[in-house]
């Protein structure tokens, strides 16, 4: 068994992210969320209180970066039921990527933009399965009839 506490050590001594830069980023990241016209509408459908979600996208962010163990939820679960597709996860892959270059050395940046390409394709391919549709190596999923922002279950 890896013992946690000696890969956060590696982490932190070759990226240098901290909860602190974690923290700049979570934030800095929804805040471009929250005024996209293409993922805020999708946010303000089903998150009530922001500092909560902050809150808990910081403790994700601090086990996906850092090994923490401080996120014990299931983010598929609150993920497949969206109304999402590719597109969805391309913008903000590529508002993730530019937070994470603006806020992060670039060997932080690199960790956290690694872990999130992971993240979106799991994800992506989750709410697929859910939606009924199996894509083939190498293509997306994109909805055939687009779902309206207020529609699926609350995450």
């Amino acid at each position: 068994m890896m013992n946690t506490n000696l890969i956060r050590a590696d982490v932190v001594a070759q990226t240098g992210i901290d909860e602190a830069m974690i923290e700049r980023l979570v934030h800095a990241f929804y805040a471009k969320v929250r005024q996209d016209g293409l993922l805020g509408p999708i946010f303000d459908a089903r998150v009530r209180d922001w500092d909560t979600h902050l809150a808990q996208m910081c403790r994700f962010w601090s086990s996906v970066a850092l090994a923490t163990g401080e996120y014990q939820g299931n983010p598929m679960i609150k993920h497949v039921d969206l109304p999402v597709d590719a597109r969805h996860f391309d913008r903000w892959l590529e508002l993730f990527e530019a937070t994470a270059s603006e806020i992060c050395p670039p060997a932080a940046a690199t960790h956290f933009v690694e872990r999130a390409r992971r993240i979106a394709q799991s994800l992506e391919l989750g709410v697929a399965l859910r939606a009924g549709a199996l894509p083939a190596r190498g293509t997306r999923f994109h909805r055939q009839t687009p779902v309206a922002a207020g529609e699926g279950e609350k995450p």
